[in-house]
């Protein structure tokens, strides 16, 4: 009898540690649409959208209005619970706005200062960081991060260079094609913590390369990982304090942090699950902790910030003009052709003239994260810089971003009227 009552305790222990190992890999796979969503949770998105905004040139007072009001309708059409987006021009904030709801349960709007998930539009932040590092010489983008690093996790990283982590011609997997089974499993269950970059190699540190480096283009955070971590080791210092030192204190990006130092705020949106924007009922997204990808997908922003982060590309006395253009100048592939994403180092950038760097139409970075997306897009041609962000996620991320080519023309287009006058 006593074997009996063992083995049936034996039995649920097993049963309940497979359900506890499965159960974030099921809650994975029902947010990304993959399996059934548990029904339980949901709430109905308000419709009475309330709108802030703050005007930072008086002459764009009517654009700004404007600019509310078309957030106001593409909110709607994508269902999101709230949006948030600022524009910059001439290297200055011009206008911020938000409307919607940054928390549903207790009718919190959503403000120019509340912060968002930017997912991957941080390898953009931690681009910055690195070119700020070329620029005075601490780092430099060819030599191999052995030379960094040491000792390297992992001996086929080798002859990696930061150029290739920084453009994603590494050969280093992104979060599916990682062969480090633990890695893989936390990267999808999203419960540990990681204080430090050097800690957070262990995620990949197992995985095979996709390719030789610098034979191919394969996108990957994890790569964006560890180059903060080359960073980590050629500065010497902590890669946050080299981002605190680098972007954030000289650009006054204050709102631009850690999700836990974001926590602390009383600022941070509430981050839902609304299958992609087909339905107006939503649910906060289950705790996850990103800290593993945190230079390339794992920063808390505002529209604000993310304005002040692009316009500084402008700003010659900032990053050099030479640096400017190693840094948007997409990379090319052993055939000389452009990778297909037009990826530079940490922008994808669009040209006007394939064979003239320096004629950039657009540098752009996006992101999408549990429950949000990002965006940030700088026209150099019109000194125009515009940030959008939502506490939800869209199955086009297109038909999120595209707002901010609305926004851009609606203040050039008052820009031009105020000069012209």
């Amino acid at each position: 009898m006593l074997g009996k009552h063992r083995y049936k305790l034996l039995l649920a222990l097993v049963l309940a540690s497979a359900i506890w190992f499965a159960q974030p890999i099921y809650l994975f796979y029902a947010y990304r649409g993959k399996a059934p969503m548990p029904p339980f949770g949901l709430q109905d998105i308000p419709e009475d959208n309330q709108s802030h905004q703050v005007l930072y040139t008086p002459i764009y007072q009517n654009a700004g209005d404007e600019a509310i009001a078309i957030l106001q309708r593409h909110k709607t059409q994508i269902n999101a619970p709230a949006i948030s987006a600022a524009v910059a021009i001439d290297c200055e904030l011009a206008w911020a706005g938000a409307v919607g709801w940054a928390d549903i349960s207790s009718r919190s709007p959503a403000t120019p200062q509340t912060q968002f998930r930017i997912g991957s539009t941080s390898k953009a932040l931690t681009a910055t960081g690195l070119a700020r590092l070329v620029d005075s010489g601490t780092i430099d983008l060819d030599t191999p991060i052995s030379e960094y690093i040491k000792p390297l996790p992992n001996p086929d990283w080798s002859d990696i260079t930061p150029r290739q982590l920084a453009c994603h011609m590494s050969g280093l997997p992104h979060y599916k094609e990682n062969t480090d089974l633990l890695g893989l499993y936390r990267s999808m269950s999203l419960q540990t913590g990681f204080q430090d970059v050097n800690d957070a190699l262990s995620m990949f540190d197992g995985s095979e390369l996709l390719f030789e480096p610098g034979s191919g283009f394969s996108y990957s955070s994890y790569g964006t990982v560890l180059q903060s971590a080359a960073m980590q080791a050629v500065s010497q210092k902590p890669f946050l304090e080299i981002i605190r030192e680098q972007v954030l204190q000289p650009l006054a990006m204050e709102s631009t942090m850690t999700e836990t130092e974001a926590k602390a705020t009383g600022r941070l949106a509430t981050f839902y699950w609304n299958d992609e924007g087909r339905q107006q009922r939503a649910k906060p997204w289950r705790a996850v902790d990103l800290s593993h990808r945190l230079a390339g997908g794992g920063f808390i922003s505002t529209s604000s910030d993310l304005a002040k982060l692009g316009s500084a590309y402008l700003d010659d006395n900032y990053i050099s003009p030479k640096t400017r253009v190693t840094f948007w100048t997409p990379q090319a592939l052993p055939d000389g052709s452009v990778n297909h994403q037009e990826y530079a180092l940490g922008w994808r950038v669009q040209l006007r003239n394939p064979e003239d760097p320096e004629t950039v139409r657009n540098a752009n970075h996006g992101g999408v994260s549990r429950g949000a997306q990002s965006c940030l897009m700088i026209l150099p041609e019109s000194q125009t810089v515009i940030a959008v962000n939502i506490n939800s996620n869209t199955e086009d991320f297109w038909a999120f971003a595209g707002v901010g080519r609305q926004l851009a023309d609606l203040f050039n287009g008052f820009k031009t009227h105020s000069e012209s006058e």
